[in-house]
């Protein structure tokens, strides 16, 4: 087994092991996830920190073997190591050795880093390939969607302070303060800090708060219509591949 068919396993692109490896891995990556939760809880019975400890540092042991090994297999082991994913699977590793050292109080905060091994999720997903295309395909729309939406939430903040300034002088104090509630307005979040009481507010509010529903569903539907023609051509791209494959069989 060459390096090339080992970075094709741990990639999870290997016909014969890639798929049952991956999925391992994706699991430990879930795992590690939970304890790194579990260990935060109050309270627990020593016997099941300690257990949580353990299973801290075989998981530990697991990702450094698999960094290892890629440094080891990669045909540029420093194109490797200093790419966006080397520098994920390094900071996945680096609590290991954090445990070795003294438990000082920084040390204990740098080991949060190992919850960025969530992003290790990403790797070798064609899925996650798709929404890259979708929207760098939709960027140009985004764009302008963007300069609109600033515009409205622009005029909403103008709006609101017109009819609550007098009313709510604190709550309302200026254009710029007033912005804060345009936006989680438009999101339809409404933190409830500010608000209106005039008549005229809560009827813009109400005008204010439609608006942010379309804003919110013009993005979905942009990257929707774009992931759906990503979709399509990958279809297309395996059907062509599948019909030089049968070709190349019947020669």
């Amino acid at each position: 087994m060459g390096r090339a068919d080992i970075i094709e396993i741990l990639d999870g692109t290997s016909v014969r092991f890639g798929r049952g490896v991956a999925l391992a891995i994706y699991g430990l990556i879930c795992v590690s996830a939970i304890v790194i939760a579990l260990e935060t809880m109050p309270d627990l019975p020593p016997r099941t920190n300690a257990f949580l400890v353990k299973a801290e540092f075989v998981i530990l042991g697991i990702f450094l073997v698999e960094y290892v090994l890629r440094l080891i297999c990669s045909e540029n082991t420093l194109t490797y190591a200093f790419s966006f994913w080397g520098i994920i699977d390094f900071i996945a590793v680096v609590p290991a050795v954090l445990f070795l050292l003294p438990d000082f109080a920084t040390i204990r905060a740098l080991r949060l880093l190992r919850i960025l091994r969530l992003l290790k999720l990403f790797r070798a997903n064609r899925a996650l390939d798709r929404i890259g295309f979708a929207l760098n395909r939709s960027k140009v729309e985004f764009g302008i969607f963007f300069f609109i939406a600033c515009v409205a939430l622009f005029l909403a903040s103008v709006g609101i302070y017109h009819f609550e300034h007098e009313a709510q002088p604190e709550g309302f104090s200026s254009i710029p303060e007033s912005l804060w509630w345009a936006i989680s307005t438009f999101t339809t979040v409404g933190y409830g800090d500010v608000y209106p009481i005039t008549t005229g507010g809560r009827m813009f509010t109400g005008l204010v708060m439609l608006i942010g529903i379309g804003i919110i569903a013009v993005p979905a539907g942009l990257i929707t219509a774009a992931l759906m023609q990503a979709k399509a051509a990958e279809n297309d791209q395996t059907e062509l591949e599948n019909q030089k494959s049968n070709k190349g069989d019947q020669t």
